[in-house]
């Protein structure tokens, strides 16, 4: 788990609860170009369809890929066999959402991948270490979609780093080389970022989505539970104009969206899920996560100039601090 370069610290990943996963492959797949580690979530879906994706994945890059589940979303009866399915084929599978449990990370192990486990809190963190997690990924509460924990990035990563004995990656709240120079002076070994690349060219995030967020500070996000549709009692950050937007909004139905198939479905309003391209209606209503690092997204570029930027600022950073 120890890197030398500065792109091997940042892993990327992005909500996608109902957006096609295939038109965000080609996002993760930039990141590992990049140096990063890309990462997909993969759960909800049958484990044929599982290593069908991944599959595409990497055929696009031979660098390491990672693979997301939220267990909650995952039939118990096909657990194994759709985990089974991604660490086949990723080098990381990363669990968010559930408490941890060994029997998931017994089967990661088995098929020659390392597990991770995003974390909230300091008792989280032990209990995945508990369970055989090769590395965590402390998240503050400055992280935009859903949050687990309730403090802050450098307390929880305080507490974790001292409890635990395993590689710790940071996440919430980090859209910048700085806040990336930060987050490894605090004593993380790595960084998870997720705003600033849903305005990656490569993704498919919808273009009034994209401007709300080029337009967005730090201080126009919300903490609430408001978009609970699909995913109720998770506590996220969106941006607050999608919130009143949505309050004010007349009627149930904010919009369509559409399945990997072409058919369309319709959005309710508080709709758990990422506005993506193929989305029609009052798409300013719909949920438009975002995190406290919402200010460094001040433009459409490649994953990849992110990526070098964010590893670029942070090394001349540390440089300068040492």
């Amino acid at each position: 788990m120890l890197r030398t370069r500065f792109t091997d610290l940042i892993g990327c990943s992005v909500p996608i609860q109902m957006a096609p996963v295939e038109a965000w492959l080609q996002l993760a797949a930039a990141v590992s170009e990049a140096g990063g580690l890309g990462t997909v979530p993969v759960y909800g879906y049958p484990a044929a369809v599982i290593a069908d994706m991944l599959d595409v994945l990497r055929r696009q890059t031979t660098k390491p890929i990672g693979a997301n589940f939220v267990m909650r979303f995952v039939k118990p009866a096909e657990a194994e066999e759709c985990i089974a399915a991604a660490a086949r084929r990723v080098r990381v599978v990363d669990f968010f959402y559930s408490d941890p449990d060994p029997a998931l990370v017994e089967i990661v192990h088995r098929e020659g991948a390392l597990a991770s486990w995003q974390v909230g809190s300091r008792e989280e963190a032990v209990a995945a270490v508990e369970a055989g997690c090769d590395f965590i990924i402390a998240q503050g509460i400055e992280a935009g979609g859903h949050v687990r924990g309730h403090l802050g990035l450098l307390a929880v990563l305080s507490e974790v780093l001292e409890a635990v004995d395993v590689p710790v990656l940071a996440a919430g709240g980090i859209g910048s080389g700085r806040a990336m120079a930060a987050a490894l002076a605090a004593g993380a070994d790595g960084v998870r970022v997720g705003t600033r690349f849903l305005a990656a060219q490569e993704a498919e995030t919808h273009p009034t989505y994209v401007s709300a967020l080029i337009a967005a500070r730090p201080q126009d996000t919300v903490y609430t539970e408001a978009f609970w549709v699909g995913w109720p009692d998770a506590p996220h950050r969106v941006l607050r104009s999608c919130l009143q937007t949505a309050d004010a909004f007349e009627g149930e139905i904010v919009g369509e969206g559409e399945t990997e198939t072409g058919e369309r479905f319709p959005l309710q309003r508080y709709q758990s899920g990422v506005p993506d391209r193929r989305m029609t209606g009052a798409v300013e209503a719909m949920s438009l996560w975002a995190g406290e690092s919402v200010g460094e997204v001040r433009r459409v570029e490649p994953a990849a100039t992110i990526v070098h930027d964010l590893a670029g600022e942070a090394e001349r950073l540390l440089q300068r601090w040492a």
